[in-house]
């Protein structure tokens, strides 16, 4: 972090001293530097000054008729506004208690009458060139809080993004449930768990009846209305944190069942087979109904690490298969030894 060492010879100074003679040199003095002035003989008028128009230096007698220069010192660093103003004292008082009692209440130096011309230009543009440099420190952390808060907002939106990235990579775009890569991924996870546990697991496989003449019937954007109300539908009937509901092709559903016997599971496959037809949706062109309906088949197995999932997928498939083969909208079930 770069800090300057240089100070503006524009700077405005604030003289503060009841004595005439010593602001006209000081005046003169600052002036010839380049510097801006301002004066008052007065602790209460340097007061209201500093704060109408906060100077980058005062220069504070200690000894004056209406407000010492300690009590300016104390009232001026009481305020936010010329807290942070530095002020050098500037006094014929030259015991070191004076000069205890200046530092204590926030003085940043001490300058003694009579007042040379060198010393007096010197401290003033070490002062000034501190100030400056705390002014330059508070800029540059009010930078470095806004970056930071920038980064953070950044990367809380980077977050959110991944985190859809997620969702999108395993849920299905149209109906919101698991996709075919979630629903692999799952029933492999859950097959070596249960099989470790030696607990069942139950699958089913749901089909839309004629659902290829729906879509010929009604058109795909009410294909899609029909497959996202079907899914709602199927999401009601997934009761576990341990189960999975996924659209595991075109117009198919899966229903992984974790820990779930014969016949539970056949009384799951029964309440979405009722639940979809009713939904009343019209189907014109069904071979089985006015209504739209579904075929269901479904299987149960004690996984085991000597088979594989697929076992239980062809299983179930060709459940549904013999539903659909004996008239559609019905439930096959086959329980696996």
């Amino acid at each position: 972090m770069y800090l300057n060492r240089c100070y503006d010879a524009c700077s405005l100074i604030l003289i503060v001293d009841d004595n005439p003679d010593n602001l006209r040199l000081l005046s003169k003095m600052l002036e010839s530097k380049g510097f801006k002035v301002k004066k008052t003989v007065s602790g209460q008028v340097a007061i209201q000054a500093a704060k109408i128009e906060p100077p980058d230096l005062i220069l504070l007698d200690i000894n004056m008729p209406d407000i010492n220069g300690y009590e300016v010192c104390r009232q001026l660093k009481s305020q936010p506004e010329t807290a942070n103003i530095p002020i050098i004292f500037i006094s014929a008082l030259d015991q070191t208690t004076d000069k205890i009692m200046a530092f204590e209440i926030g003085g940043v130096d001490y300058i003694t009458k009579p007042f040379q011309e060198l010393e007096v230009l010197a401290r003033v543009k070490n002062q000034l060139i501190i100030y400056q440099q705390h002014r330059q420190l508070i800029v540059q952390n009010q930078q470095l809080q806004a970056e930071i808060k920038e980064r953070q907002r950044i990367e809380e939106a980077l977050l959110a993004v991944n985190h859809q990235l997620q969702l999108f990579a395993i849920l299905d775009g149209l109906t919101g449930v698991a996709n075919r890569r979630k629903f692999d991924e799952y029933l492999n996870l859950e097959w070596q768990r249960l099989s470790r546990e030696n607990l069942p697991l139950s699958l089913l496989l749901c089909d839309v009846d004629f659902f290829k003449n729906y879509n010929d019937t009604y058109g795909h954007l009410s294909g899609d209305y029909c497959l996202q109300q079907i899914a709602k539908t199927l999401k009601s009937s997934v009761k576990y944190p341990t189960d999975l509901l996924a659209r595991y092709g075109g117009e198919e559903f899966a229903v992984i069942l974790s820990n779930t016997n014969f016949q539970e599971a056949v009384g799951v496959a029964e309440e979405i087979r009722q639940e979809v037809y009713n939904l009343k949706i019209p189907h014109a062109q069904s071979r089985v109904d006015k209504f739209v309906t579904v075929s269901i088949g479904v299987t149960t197995i004690f996984p085991n690490i000597e088979t594989i999932p697929n076992t239980l997928i062809e299983i179930v498939d060709q459940a549904l298969y013999t539903a659909k083969a004996q008239g559609r909208n019905r439930i096959i079930a086959k329980s696996v030894r």
